[in-house]
């Protein structure tokens, strides 16, 4: 190269250095050594101490060398096939480089492709927030009001006038009030400030969404008093949290960790992304927990009763510990200062199914579960083969036979075969095992009513609601 000759950006590139905003002091200070008189390989020589330092890259970790904690006993074909498939997943979850343990709960049961934490699992991570651990449904979690004596079937017939099942938000004039602060807490946030964002936080307030979600009213065992139970997520807001969580994860897994899983992906806790991301995860639990209020208060008032006591927990999240990050897939924490508004007596919910009574128990914290306990009955099979299994069984005559003397009401009068008792782990079994594994003490039972169960809508209704 002639020395005469300046150098420019170009040279520098092919030297290996990354254009950016100190690119023009590197390339001043390459052209005066060259006019002191240095040859081009020297003056390469000299700017090697400022290459890029190449991205710290994390290593799958070795098979079985993090420690996973099983609290599930099969007892039966089914349950040891679906044993077998929960392990498989989590043993390549537990590959992940931030994995420090796991945890298996009675209730577990495949949620997607292998190496995808199943529901019933438990991660504790260092120094990482795993959008794709608490997946979409974030924070989705139980509230429980105690109604006194009031009737129980004037409280489902006032809740299901109130509540919103199915897609979508609430139409304009039937919305519920979201606060101010609320919404500009979301506005200061870079993971929740997007007009579709706040504009779902304000259409889905109020609502319950799909699937397994429910409303329940029952009778508590130890008191004869009324309990209406509420179950679900954060909705939309939540939905486009995960989302956007897991499009951040995604360039610090292409960066530092090629051989992760997308769906395993992570976000820094120490970095201004895991910042924001864990105050983005606490706006939306304080959404939720205002979502269960909302419904809950119209209720009391439209039956005319009080609320004595009102309690909650979720079971799809993130609780710090110390220095370690606990990953709840369908798990309930189980310590009593999991969160600043914990119940003080350390009660948590669990439902099993529609026709069995809600568990109200105290939480063991047990280092066998990584300090969870099961988050309600899970499943043994698919649903599809549930439905396989009913043969020529309506679903109608399923739910009559499997629901006898209760008030069962579904999303648009039409029964999901998928989300009846014979689709769920026997009750028992999840409580036995329980027991056995030391996961939680019971307090109380809710004996049922009835409830009014979301399901998932046929395919015609779906399309003619404008679902997407």
């Amino acid at each position: 190269m002639n020395i005469l000759t300046p150098l420019t950006g170009h040279d520098l590139t092919e030297w290996g250095h990354t254009p950016g905003p100190q690119f023009p002091a590197l390339l001043a200070r390459a052209n005066d050594l060259l006019a002191s008189g240095r040859s081009a390989k020297e003056i390469r020589s000299v700017l090697t101490e400022d290459l890029p330092k190449p991205p710290i890259q994390f290593p799958l970790q070795d098979p079985g060398t993090i420690p996973l904690h099983v609290n599930l006993k099969p007892t039966d074909p089914d349950e040891e096939a679906n044993l077998a498939k929960v392990r498989c997943t989590m043993e390549a979850v537990m590959r992940t480089p931030t994995v420090v343990a796991g945890a298996i709960m009675p209730d577990a049961c495949p949620a997607g492709p292998v190496g995808t934490i199943p529901v019933g699992g438990v991660i504790a991570a260092r120094n990482a927030i795993h959008p794709g651990m608490h997946s979409a449904d974030i924070c989705c979690s139980l509230m429980l009001s105690d109604l006194g004596d009031a009737d129980p079937k004037a409280v489902l017939d006032a809740a299901a006038s109130i509540t919103h099942f199915g897609p979508g938000g609430r139409p304009q004039g039937q919305r519920f009030t979201v606060s101010l602060d609320l919404l500009d807490a979301f506005r200061a946030n870079p993971f929740l400030n997007s007009a579709k964002t706040i504009r779902a936080a304000q259409e889905h307030m109020g609502t319950q969404g799909d699937g397994n979600h429910f409303l329940f009213v029952g009778t508590s065992r130890a008191t004869g008093r009324t309990m209406l139970i509420t179950h679900h997520g954060s909705r939309g807001p939540g939905a486009k949290l995960y989302k956007a969580g897991m499009e951040v994860a995604e360039r610090y897994r292409r960066k530092h960790a090629k051989g992760t899983l997308k769906q395993n992906a992570w976000i820094p806790a120490d970095t201004d992304d895991g910042t924001a991301y864990w105050d983005a995860l606490q706006i939306t639990r304080k959404w939720t927990k205002t979502n269960h209020n909302s419904i809950h208060q119209a209720t009391v008032e439209a039956v005319g009763a009080s609320a004595t006591d009102r309690f909650w927990n979720e079971h799809n999240f993130v609780f710090r510990r110390s220095d370690l990050y606990f990953h709840g897939k369908g798990a309930t924490p189980a310590w009593t200062d999991f969160a600043t508004d914990a119940d003080p007596a350390g009660r948590t919910i669990i439902p099993l199914n529609m026709a069995e009574p809600i568990l109200i128990v105290k939480g063991s914290d047990a280092d066998n579960a990584l300090g969870f306990s099961p988050h309600g009955a899970g499943r043994n099979w698919s649903r599809t083969e549930h439905m396989r299994r009913l043969g020529t069984t309506t679903p109608e005559e399923a739910l009559a036979d499997e629901t006898k003397g209760l008030d069962v009401r579904f999303l648009a009068g039409k029964v999901d075969a998928s989300e009846l008792p014979s689709s769920y782990k026997p009750a028992v079994a999840v409580q036995t095992q329980i027991a056995e594994f030391g996961l939680a003490e019971f307090e109380d039972w809710i004996d049922p009513f009835g409830c009014i169960m979301a399901g998932e809508l046929p395919r015609f209704q779906r399309r003619r609601k404008g679902r997407r």
